[in-house]
């Protein structure tokens, strides 16, 4: 299933660059970043779980915020992009 992951994380807070930091190099290790603070990841319902768990140790509640949408499995049709696309086809296999 693919699974949009934004986050917001308060960099003036106390360890907030930090955290910030932690966040994306947790959801660089599941998918690929599309904007700043957004991911899109393919996922099964186990890696979504140990993800969230995850994300949730990383970020102060009080402080910053995550969201998950979680579009399923038939998402290529519920995504349209318009303007510069740098992202891979997180389908295809990777060639370097």
């Amino acid at each position: 299933m693919l699974v949009i992951i934004t986050y917001d994380v308060n960099v003036t807070s106390q360890g907030g660059a930090r955290r910030l930091r932690k966040v994306s190099k947790a959801c660089q290790n599941y998918g690929q970043r599309v904007q700043n603070s957004v991911f899109e990841c393919v996922l099964d319902s186990t890696q979504l779980k140990q993800l969230k768990i995850q994300l949730t140790e990383i970020i102060d509640q009080d402080k910053d915020s995550l969201r998950f949408y979680n579009l399923g499995k038939n998402y290529k049709t519920k995504v349209d992009h318009i303007g510069v696309n740098n992202s891979y086809d997180i389908d295809e296999p990777l060639i370097f």
